[in-house]
């Protein structure tokens, strides 16, 4: 059954947030999974737990710490959400979504999304970081779009654009500071699946088909959401494991992508760092 999410609990949810931290931030980043120490650098912080947020959608899953962590990066205000909530722990779209909306009311005008993905591109391996160029919604196709449903014209048109969705300026501040730190960033199409199981080998026989990168449970959704809203958007995918070639028999484990946060998240901060420093 829908749970389509009201204007006004959406304002609730803001002027909780506005009343319980001293900054007024500009920069939304939503951290994965295995990727929350990634908050740790946030400056001045003001911590929200997301239990204690009238309306707020609270994770169950491993590695999402369930916070907002409020302060300073590189000088800027920033709004970071240490977890998310997905799909698949049995909340609506319009509930996995409600942040996003909370960081517009907020007058967030930039979301940074990362996320731990399975590896499709055969170049890839564990440890990388794949900028985000484009996106296959295979949820939205198959009718789970956040944007079914009334559409309030205070966010956003009924039918918004999607053929830039993450934003050309913010990918090259990305590349820039990638080039400069001597980081290889990867490029490349993610897709989103509504998990919790991992994919068959005929699944990710038919990923790498059609032209997907990196495969995950998450992200898509917020960066819907966020363009129907008019707020910029940078998308990175911290690459926890390869997925199997064909033929190979290769188990992928919950564990696996949170080790590999370990490794990822120092690359991924220089980047971000970088992004904000330069936007």
């Amino acid at each position: 059954m829908d749970v389509f999410v009201t204007h006004d609990q959406i304002d609730t949810v803001a002027r909780y947030v506005r009343e319980h931290t001293r900054h007024h931030p500009e920069f939304g980043i939503v951290l994965g999974s295995g990727l929350a120490s990634l908050a740790e650098a946030v400056e001045d912080p003001d911590f929200i737990p997301f239990h204690e947020i009238p309306n707020f959608p609270v994770s169950s899953v491993q590695g999402h710490a369930g916070r907002l962590v409020s302060g300073k990066l590189e000088g800027r205000s920033v709004l970071v959400m240490q977890g998310r909530v997905h799909y698949y722990e049995g909340y609506s779209m319009s509930q996995v979504t409600l942040p996003i909306r909370m960081m517009q009311v907020l007058g967030i005008h930039t979301v940074i999304l990362t996320n731990a993905a399975g590896g499709l591109n055969a170049a890839y391996k564990a440890g990388d970081v794949m900028l985000i160029t484009d996106h296959i919604n295979l949820l939205g196709m198959a009718g789970q779009n956040p944007l079914r449903g009334p559409n309030d014209a205070a966010f956003g048109t009924r039918f918004p654009d999607m053929s830039q969705a993450y934003d050309r300026g913010l990918r090259e501040l990305a590349l820039n500071t990638a080039a400069e730190k001597h980081i290889d960033l990867k490029q490349g199409v993610y897709v989103c699946l509504a998990g919790p199981s991992f994919e068959t080998p005929a699944d990710i026989r038919f990923l790498r088909l059609i032209g997907a990168d990196a495969v995950g449970m998450s992200t898509v959704p917020e960066t819907t959401v966020a363009r129907h809203g008019g707020l910029r958007v940078l998308g990175l995918s911290g690459i926890s494991n390869a997925l199997a070639a064909e033929g190979v028999t290769q188990e992928t484990t919950h564990e696996e992508v949170l080790e590999a946060g370990r490794t990822l998240v120092p690359k991924m901060t220089t980047v971000i760092r970088g992004v904000l420093h330069a936007a």
